[in-house]
């Protein structure tokens, strides 16, 4: 493993208070061209749905534009959530991603709903499709569906009945299973698949879950070795001081979130620091609980932390996800604190 770990961005394309989904979208697009300029590997669009603060409701459609208006980094979905879709459908919107930028596209894939439970009755009003015991079934056909042998469906005749994702396709693909608990673990480790820890919101069960997918790993043709990484929440800035205050807005949005109270679009930096004694003694507790486990200094400051965050965890690459809040001044289509981010740790680790 290298000395400074690789770095990628999980996306969920916040949206402050006055911003409109068009200009959060926009934000995120130019945020993922300076990943790419800066050399960062790869760059995921997070599914989140109905909530008044996070615009990354479709990750194909976002990693289409993203795309678009990138060169070289790896694109994809962290993740999408399986058993809101038809396996079909998700193979077929990611061949096409493939196909728009091949060798480019990765497919994370989750099972938790990404929402609450309202929402995800309205996404799985599709049958067999959304059945969550059937996730491992719908993994694997979405690996046969990708390949360029396709999947075969067995009829009582015995008939056969091919099915492919797209009609010739010459790559697929990286497929990655996405997870904050043992089961994720497992079944990566028994498909042969790499896996990725949700670690920036689970909190707790990294040791365990890696030690599962690690010792348990079934050697697969594409990855005779088990692959994965960390995700981490990052926020770096100029002084250390600075960088706390763009942790305010995300912190009070994880404290509403954890004791339901009603989620709101993500506010400015000087409305969260307004709003400090509307919390009680229970919110504040799981701020500083989160706030913790959060990397945020200066950009020496959490270079260094990510150093030691990788090596701990014996892995070559961090997935930041860059939650730095925005100040009032600051342009609706832009999102300063996070570019500053990533430039900010690139520039310290090399």
């Amino acid at each position: 493993m290298s000395t400074s770990p690789a770095l990628s961005v999980l996306d969920l394309v916040p949206v402050r208070t006055g911003q409109t989904s068009a200009q959060a979208v926009t934000a995120s697009l130019a945020l993922a061209q300076r990943a790419d300029a800066l050399g960062l590997r790869r760059y995921w669009f997070a599914e989140h749905h109905n909530m008044p603060a996070v615009a990354s409701t479709t990750p194909p459609v976002l990693t289409a534009a993203a795309a678009a208006v990138t060169r070289r980094i790896r694109l994809g979905s962290g993740g999408v959530m399986l058993p809101n879709h038809a396996p079909l459908i998700v193979a077929e919107q990611f061949a096409a991603l493939e196909a728009l930028a091949p060798g480019r596209i990765d497919l994370g894939i989750g099972r938790a709903p990404g929402s609450d439970p309202v929402i995800t009755q309205l996404l799985r009003m599709s049958g067999t499709t959304s059945d969550v015991e059937r996730f491992p079934e719908h993994v694997a056909d979405i690996r046969k569906l990708l390949s360029e042998s396709g999947a075969s469906l067995q009829f009582t005749n015995g008939h056969t009945y091919d099915v492919h994702a797209t009609p010739a396709a010459s790559g697929a693909p990286q497929i990655w299973l996405l997870g904050s608990s043992n089961y994720s673990a497992q079944l990566a480790a028994a498909q042969g698949l790499p896996y990725v820890f949700a670690n920036h919101f689970a909190g707790e069960g990294l040791e365990r879950a890696l030690e599962l997918y690690r010792t348990q790993y079934q050697p697969s043709p594409e990855h005779p070795e088990p692959v994965t990484f960390l995700t981490a929440n990052v926020i770096a800035a100029p002084t250390a001081a600075e960088a706390e205050e763009r942790a305010l807005p995300q912190l009070r949005m994880m404290a509403r979130l954890r004791t339901n109270r009603p989620l709101i679009a993500l506010e400015t930096i000087e409305q969260a620091k307004a709003g400090a004694s509307d919390f009680d003694t229970l919110a504040d507790t799981i701020m500083q609980a989160a706030r913790s486990k959060w990397l945020v200094g200066t950009g020496a400051e959490v270079a260094a932390e990510l150093v030691a965050f990788a090596a701990r965890w014996q892995v070559d690459e961090v997935m930041l996800s860059p939650v730095a809040g925005a100040y009032e001044t600051e342009p609706m289509d832009a999102s300063p604190g996070r570019t500053q981010t990533l430039e900010l740790v690139t520039a310290a680790l090399s």
